[in-house]
């Protein structure tokens, strides 16, 4: 698994394999994760395994993505049109801050730094189905809070990015630099009550 060049193809075990290599990277994380234990925790053989995926940081990165996008649609499905606007940017916030924190998403975070050089596409990737997607659904919402009369704002797009900093003050450089082993919930919400009560002050009607 090495030629970039190479793309993925999907088949009857494509979501199979993918289930298999979240256990496996969840577990062993990038670069300890091997072909051998991804191919034996999906069910398949190495030549199936290599079917779909001939380099192992594409594969990585499509579970990223899956990842990326279920929380994303977590997120969006506690959100209801009748729940107050704080109310939902604190749930949006919390879920924020729960995946940039997550093992997961550390590694992946570290993964696209290490990789910049050699895999820009990975970075590329990990982009549009995380922060990008993030903000998409921010914006979407915004803007329907905005129509009912909710929020004032001219710029949803900055808006959106705002927010989602906010949520990581602190927080995401703890991380990055590995201070503390985990973070607790009541730093967690400081740092969400204060991103919405920020953002309430300047966009709040």
């Amino acid at each position: 698994m090495g030629d970039e060049s190479q793309t993925i193809r999907r088949g009857r075990k494509f979501d199979q394999v993918l289930a298999g290599a979240r256990d496996i990277f969840l577990r062993d994380g990038f670069e300890g994760a091997s072909v051998d234990d991804i191919a034996r925790a999906a069910g398949v053989s190495k030549a199936t395994l290599y079917s779909y995926f001939p380099d192992k940081r594409l594969l990585f990165m499509e579970v990223a993505k899956a990842e990326c996008r279920r929380a994303a649609d977590e997120a969006e499905a506690l959100i209801g049109e009748d729940v107050p606007v704080a109310q939902a940017l604190h749930l949006a916030g919390e879920r924020i801050v729960a995946f940039a924190q997550s093992d997961f998403g550390q590694r992946m975070f570290r993964m696209c730094v290490a990789e910049s050089d050699r895999f820009p596409a990975l970075g590329t990737a990990f982009y549009e189905s995380g922060p990008e997607l993030v903000r998409a659904r921010l914006v979407r919402f915004l803007a329907k809070a905005a129509a009912r009369g909710e929020l004032r704002i001219d710029d949803l797009d900055l808006a959106a990015d705002q927010f989602a900093q906010l949520c990581k003050a602190d927080l995401h450089d703890r991380a990055i630099f590995g201070i503390g082993a985990t973070t607790a919930p009541r730093d967690v919400a400081r740092v969400v009550n204060g991103a919405v009560a920020m953002f309430m002050a300047r966009y709040g009607v």
